[in-house]
């Protein structure tokens, strides 16, 4: 496939508590076909640990 899913934009940051659920949507990107961009960026809000993780639609010839 050479453009990602259900209308979805080739590049995505995903944001979210570092949990669970976080991991899970990750999880659901990389099944999808999209690929990990660098790693996670990760900072603490106060009161708990927030994630961005960055995927990208692999180009494909």
């Amino acid at each position: 496939m050479s453009t990602p899913p259900h209308g979805l934009p080739r590049y995505r940051v995903l944001t979210g508590p570092d949990d669970e659920s976080f991991c899970r949507r990750v999880s659901e990107a990389i099944d999808l076909g999209y690929e990990l961009h660098e790693g996670p960026a990760v900072t603490f809000n106060g009161e708990r640990v927030i994630v961005a993780q960055a995927v990208v639609w692999p180009a494909r010839p």
